[in-house]
């Protein structure tokens, strides 16, 4: 992901702290803890030719690549839907790599809706990117809408309008990217306070541009967060360890779901810190979650 890159040697001068808990917070989570909170952790693609020979076996062909990352990692950012309607054929064949494992795959909206001029009038491409996706079944996790960097709080009332248009049997995570709905208060909490009413998620991005976009609100009990690395970077680390804190603070207030999604400017690395994060994480929060395993961790193994 390119959103939000900026110099390595600028890294160092940015404040990556996450801003204090929101007190409108208090109205979406139950305030009890969670004993049984359901984390899922991916990437954004899983079709990484750099990963072969890291976590893919060495002459991994394409059209094994799904089939090796569900080994690895419980959930999948999928931005392939973002690029192409899959009629439900293709979406099941991906469904059944997934097998019994309680794996989630998070669908991007298609571009042709939210990128390719007014969102009214989209009714039939909307239905046609749904059809398909329901046939993840058991595995169709939140999908998620983002609009582009240019769609400002001048087109609220079509924003508004296309959200309330979505079936209310799907969950539905929105990413606003900028500025504008972030800068006042006023509309900022609008924002908010409408999906909170509508039951629609807000996306959390935290990329190190744009601070204001690591929002932390919860418009509903469930978090999905987009984590954009720099490639190692030794930031990379504290950052991850900020989320740990906050997503233990959550589990501990009620939050029923937590999806976090790690993307690098240099997608190679992404599994390294994926291993620091989940390992941290399982002993923070005393789960159990799944971490990609090294080639030659593997050939240990067998």
């Amino acid at each position: 992901m390119e959103f939000g890159r900026v110099a390595e040697s600028e890294l160092d001068n940015i404040d990556f702290a996450l801003p204090a808990e929101p007190a409108f917070n208090e109205q979406v989570l139950s305030g009890k803890f969670n004993s049984h909170p359901k984390v899922y952790l991916g990437c954004a693609k899983w079709g990484r030719t750099e990963w072969i020979g890291k976590i893919y076996p060495p002459k991994t062909k394409e059209k094994d690549f799904l089939q090796h990352y569900v080994q690895h990692y419980n959930s999948i950012e999928l931005n392939a839907t973002h690029y192409k309607v899959y009629g439900a054929i293709g979406i099941a064949k991906w469904a059944e790599k997934a097998g019994e494992k309680d794996f989630m795959f998070c669908p991007k909206m298609y571009q042709g809706v939210t990128h390719r001029g007014a969102l009214t009038n989209k009714q039939f491409l909307t239905d046609e990117f749904l059809k398909g996706i329901i046939a993840f079944e058991k595995h169709l996790g939140p999908v998620f809408i983002q609009v582009s960097d240019s769609f400002s709080t001048k087109r609220r009332d079509e924003l508004f309008t296309y959200i309330k248009s979505l079936p209310t049997d799907l969950q539905f995570f929105l990413e606003v990217r900028h500025p504008d709905w972030f800068a006042k208060d006023d509309i900022r909490n609008e924002l908010f306070s409408f999906l909170k009413e509508n039951q629609t998620g807000v996306v959390i991005t935290d990329t190190s541009g744009r601070r204001d976009c690591a929002h932390l609100h919860l418009t509903v009990p469930k978090a999905f967060i987009r984590y954009v690395g720099n490639s190692l970077h030794p930031t990379d680390y504290t950052r991850v360890d900020e989320w740990i804190a906050k997503m233990k603070y959550w589990i501990e207030q009620g939050i029923e779901e937590i999806y976090f999604f790690m993307h690098m400017h240099d997608e190679a690395f992404s599994p390294e810190l994926t291993v620091y994060m989940v390992d941290k994480l399982n002993k923070t929060c005393g789960l159990n979650l799944q971490k990609p395993i090294f080639v030659n961790q593997q050939q240990q193994l067998f």
